[in-house]
């Protein structure tokens, strides 16, 4: 099959186009045509060694993606071949940009009929993130204030639109040329984040849910009302320690399951969720999408279109 690849860490330069063996649906697994997979902020930072070193090459990044099934593994009962589905790799696990692969069949759904494969490939990891960082952890509720750093990046992007479901007051940073992208995702107040410091801009915030990390995270704890929580995801491993006693900061634990994706899908097609603007690339155009990436100033999604 072919798949984007690196043998090696560095810049977006390393990354390769080529063929490489195809993987096999073990026991409980599923193998999944790859119809499109997107590319997450976590994937530059994979091949650029932010993280642990990567010594079985070649490597094939990515993390969500949207395909049909080809092939069932022993014990698959629930999918059949030809089932078109989506879905977010295991925590430890990666290989999503490629024309296959092979995952537990426990962590799939079903693809929403009125959903293209780009679409729900677009929104596996980032809903995933947000419904785990905002509903889960923060338990944000109806009447509420919380400040999302990051408005029109892709986990920011849902979060704003799942908060709104909820029925909180949203704030989010965005660049000036993004202010209509998130207005028109429900945010209540929007800052310029090149023009106006946050920190005198808000305060009394009942939450913050911060995808930016470095300096703007930590800033973060000051518009926070006494008892008030902090949720990180660009932070590292571990929530940044609070300099304040009065509130608490919280790194989501972002499991897989077939529930969170289902509930994706649910709040997509009944409209209280759109998918993000996309930007598609082919597969081999991946060392162009990293570089994107990389920047950090991207809106919405970045998709390769696989087939």
């Amino acid at each position: 099959m072919k798949a984007a690849f690196f043998v090696e860490h560095g810049e977006p330069e390393v990354m390769r186009y080529g063929d490489v063996p195809d993987p096999v649906a073990g026991p409980g697994q599923v193998l999944v045509d790859v119809h499109a997979a997107s590319v997450n902020g976590a994937d530059w930072k994979v091949r650029a060694g932010k993280y642990a070193p990567i010594t079985d090459v070649p490597y094939i990044p990515g993390r969500d993606f949207s395909g049909v099934v080809s092939a069932l593994g022993d014990g698959v009962k629930e999918f059949a071949i030809g089932d078109a589905v989506f879905g977010v790799c295991d925590v430890g696990q990666e290989a999503a940009y490629a024309e296959k692969i092979a995952i537990r069949s426990a962590i799939v759904a079903r693809k929403p009929k009125n959903l293209s494969h780009t679409e729900c490939a677009a929104l596996g990891l980032i809903g995933l993130t947000a419904l785990c960082s905002v509903e889960d952890t923060l338990q944000l509720k109806a009447g509420e204030t919380i400040l999302i750093q990051g408005g029109a990046g892709g986990v920011a992007s849902f979060a704003i639109q799942v908060s709104k479901h909820i029925g909180a007051r949203v704030i989010t940073t965005a660049s000036a040329a993004n202010h209509d992208y998130v207005r028109s995702l429900g945010a209540d107040q929007i800052i310029d984040y090149q023009a106006q410091d946050f920190t005198k801009a808000v305060s009394g915030c009942d939450a913050v849910f911060d995808t930016v990390g470095g300096d703007v995270g930590m800033r973060s704890f000051t518009v926070l009302r006494p008892g008030g929580r902090a949720a990180f995801i660009a932070s590292g491993n571990a929530a940044p320690a609070s300099p304040r006693r009065d509130v608490v900061a919280l790194r989501p634990k972002v499991g897989r399951d077939r529930a969170h994706l289902e509930r994706i899908a649910a709040l997509v097609t009944s409209g209280a969720v759109r998918v993000p603007e996309i930007t598609l690339y082919a597969l081999s155009q991946a060392a162009a999408a990293h570089a994107v990436s990389e920047g950090r100033h991207l809106r919405g999604k970045l998709v390769f279109k696989v087939r």
